[in-house]
């Protein structure tokens, strides 16, 4: 059986191209990341597979459902034919299991148009408004893009930090270090 990330890519570039040709990307991403949230609900899939349903019923439910999820995601909710076609598209060919993995790929397509990387400083107390601009500065340099900065406090690196950005990862965590250490010491 195939990965549900080899599923999603072809359907995320379609997406996209549709989105980059209608100049519209903005609208493609908020409404794919909503429709993700709301076909990861376990539910929602369950209630699509009811055998009682037409595939119109599918659709309307559906379109529905997301068009109330977000009232600014007119592109999967009815607003657009395309986005409409999209979802008809996805649950014809029982796909719509994937969208939360469309909408990851469609957003990485977006970064590398947009020149930027979603990055994630995983930390083990805050940090400071100072300590983030430095650290967007120093991997905007390295990486050669907009860094979009999130951070996050793990309490069990003692200190330090982790930074994830896309297939980069740079643990410079004290947990890390000890780690090392304790390995060293056995080897």
């Amino acid at each position: 059986m195939a990965d549900n990330n080899t599923i999603a890519r072809p359907y995320a570039e379609a997406a996209f191209e549709v989105a980059s040709e209608d100049g519209n990307l903005a609208g493609w991403s908020a409404a794919l990341e909503t429709a993700g949230a709301v076909i990861a609900d376990g539910q929602v899939v369950s209630f699509l597979a009811t055998p009682a349903l037409t595939s119109e019923q599918r659709l309307q439910f559906l379109v529905e459902l997301l068009a109330s999820a977000n009232s600014d995601n007119t592109v999967l909710a009815g607003g657009d034919a395309k986005g409409t076609n999209f979802i008809k598209l996805l649950l014809e060919y029982g796909r719509v299991t994937v969208l939360p993995e469309i909408a990851e790929h469609f957003e990485i397509l977006k970064a590398n148009v947009e020149n930027t990387v979603d990055v994630v400083v995983t930390s083990a107390t805050a940090l400071s408004d100072d300590q983030r601009q430095a650290i967007a500065k120093v991997l905007t340099a390295r990486l050669g893009r907009e860094v979009r900065l999130q951070t996050e406090i793990d309490e069990s690196l003692i200190g330090g930090a982790v930074i994830r950005a896309g297939d980069v990862v740079i643990d410079g965590s004290l947990r890390a270090r000890l780690d090392g250490l304790t390995n060293a010491l056995i080897a």
